[in-house]
């Protein structure tokens, strides 16, 4: 494993604290007067997704965390489990919950093929595509005279997500969505 220093710690880099693998969001070098030097960090953890402000000094000394990164597939949903198979070995699933895949879950459905992470032989997180195209299953009219505006209306998903849209998006039309944000892109012409 690979020694850094806090000056290494640079946004996308993945290191080890408190036995856990946590990714660099956010990297800003401080130097104030007659202090020492910081790394002022905002780091993800890896395993919980959860945020945090961390300030990295130079007397410190940070393990490289080895990450196995792999592709994914997602087969299905069971009461906050969702359920996974490594796309070289299909006999290999393994599940994630909800608290751990964060607020894009709710994007997933069966055959999505996701980026997986693997620490200590043990998946810890996957990472759906930026954008997906999902199906609009539920969309309630847009009301007459409201359209020149450019307002929006709140649809389902085939996943059942909600998002809201511009109102000319109608059921049964695809649309494009930011999984990181859940904000629309985009209507896909079919």
């Amino acid at each position: 494993m690979a020694r850094l220093s806090y000056n290494e710690l640079k946004i996308g880099t993945i290191f080890v604290k408190d036995n856990a693998p946590y990714k660099v969001v956010e990297s800003a070098f401080i130097r104030m007067q007659q202090r020492k030097p910081v790394m002022q960090l905002k780091i993800i953890n890896l395993v919980s997704g959860k945020t945090q402000e961390y300030a990295a000094h130079q007397n410190e000394e940070f393990t490289e965390a080895e990450i196995e990164v792999m592709p994914v597939q997602f087969i299905y949903e069971n009461r906050g489990e969702y359920w996974f198979n490594e796309k070289t070995n299909p006999k290999n699933r393994f599940q994630l919950s909800k608290d751990i895949l964060g607020e894009a879950a709710r994007f997933l459905k069966p055959n999505t093929e996701l980026t997986a992470y693997q620490f200590d032989g043990k998946f810890i997180n996957a990472e759906l595509p930026i954008k997906m195209d999902l199906t609009v299953t539920e969309a309630p009219p847009a009301v007459k005279g409201n359209t020149a505006q450019g307002g929006t209306k709140l649809v389902t998903l085939e996943t059942g997500a909600k998002v809201d849209v511009p109102l000319f998006v109608e059921e049964g039309d695809t649309v494009r969505v930011n999984t990181q944000t859940g904000d629309y892109i985009e209507r896909v012409q079919g």
